[in-house]
């Protein structure tokens, strides 16, 4: 099976096995032209593992309800709404299954990863955005209209800053990457310095990707760990809230961020969400997502062999 995780940033491909490993792999920039071109991408990916997958699973950052996506705010020129599934499935020529990424990711750490045998678990998937999915009574669940477990939307401060999505106060118009980049150029025309673009330059990137944050960080850079800890405090009462309505028993923490920091991250964040709970539970697990890359891939390829066996 393939499975393919779409990102703000990039797109991953890879050839899956029935076991979870990941055989081959490619990876390409998401495009910013709008939906035709990123299913071009996907197709060229996916005729480059490999091996010819018999279907294809694909998780992209959106709401997602009866294989329609019905929101994509963090894709580029996404304002139309189009059948994901027909549109890749006529470029590749074998059966597609689409699935939220966030939601995808979790699914891979729950088949193969950090949430193997957990009944009651929040994923949340800090990338571009701030993706959510959720496993209740050792089911996935989707709610009603397949927004479940979407704690980058939830509202932390009315009329707070400008979320993606158009609404404000979002954890993720604070916690997102795109939102704590488009707040640096602004800190530092307010008079602060930061070695953020020069690392940017250095690793010849051209956003503050993960990877730049990371470094920054580890250089104690103060703008970078000030945007990073308001980011893990927004974050923290997001998963805060989120605990005292679920009563979770598992959070795994998963995107670039975490393929960074790994297990240091996910105490952080477990530190930031104490003081949001009606009741700590010190039996709740906060941990970094296991497969890393791979969550989204595995999860997505397990979305394409389920429509083989449904038929």
């Amino acid at each position: 099976m393939a499975g393919i995780d779409v990102g703000g940033t990039n797109i991953e491909a890879g050839l899956v096995g029935d076991d979870h490993r990941v055989l081959d792999r490619a990876k390409a920039p998401t495009p910013a032209d709008g939906p035709d071109a990123v299913m071009d991408t996907i197709a060229e990916l996916v005729g480059s593992l490999d091996g010819r997958p018999d279907a294809v699973g694909l998780g992209i950052p959106g709401v997602v309800h009866e294989g329609e996506v019905l929101t994509v705010p963090n894709l580029q020129n996404w304002h139309e709404s189009i059948d994901i599934v027909d549109a890749l499935k006529r470029r590749v020529g074998v059966p597609v299954a689409l699935g939220n990424d966030a939601n995808v990711g979790l699914l891979g750490e729950w088949l193969a990863g950090a949430a193997r045998g957990a009944r009651n678990v929040l994923g949340v998937w800090m990338g571009t955005g701030i993706g959510g999915g959720l496993i209740l009574d050792g089911r996935p669940f989707y709610g009603s209209r397949g927004a479940a477990g979407k704690v980058g939307h939830i509202i932390v401060q009315r009329d707070g800053a400008l979320c993606s999505c158009g609404r404000r106060g979002c954890v993720e118009a604070d916690a997102g990457r795109r939102s704590k980049e488009s707040a640096v150029p602004a800190m530092v025309d307010a008079g602060r310095a930061t070695s953020l673009d020069r690392i940017r330059e250095q690793d010849r990137k051209e956003k503050l990707t993960s990877k730049v944050w990371a470094r920054a960080l580890a250089e104690h850079d103060d703008l970078a760990t000030e945007l990073f800890d308001l980011a893990v405090k927004t974050r923290g009462a997001g998963i805060g809230s989120t605990v005292n309505l679920l009563d979770l028993e598992l959070v795994v923490v998963g995107g670039g961020m975490a393929e960074k920091l790994g297990q240091d991250l996910a105490d952080q964040v477990a530190a930031a969400t104490v003081p949001w709970m009606l009741q700590p539970d010190p039996q709740l697990r906060c941990v970094a997502a296991e497969l890393e890359d791979d969550s989204g891939l595995v999860g997505a390829a397990s979305l394409g062999r389920a429509i083989l066996v449904s038929g």
